[in-house]
């Protein structure tokens, strides 16, 4: 996965294979906490907290 950006803690990669793995989408890092939003419509598709507490 590629990062397209960086910044304030903040990371952003994008996935784009069509035929292996539908929808293109980013994947959003910040800290413990992940998220996944759909690229066609801007929306957010799942948010996971990986807290080791």
């Amino acid at each position: 996965m590629p990062t397209i950006s960086m910044f304030y803690g903040i990371i952003i990669r994008l996935y784009c294979s069509p035929k292996e793995h539908n929808p293109p989408h980013f994947h959003v890092y910040y800290q413990d906490y992940t998220a996944i939003i759909d690229i066609r419509n801007c929306e957010l598709t799942e948010v996971m907290c990986h807290r080791n507490n």
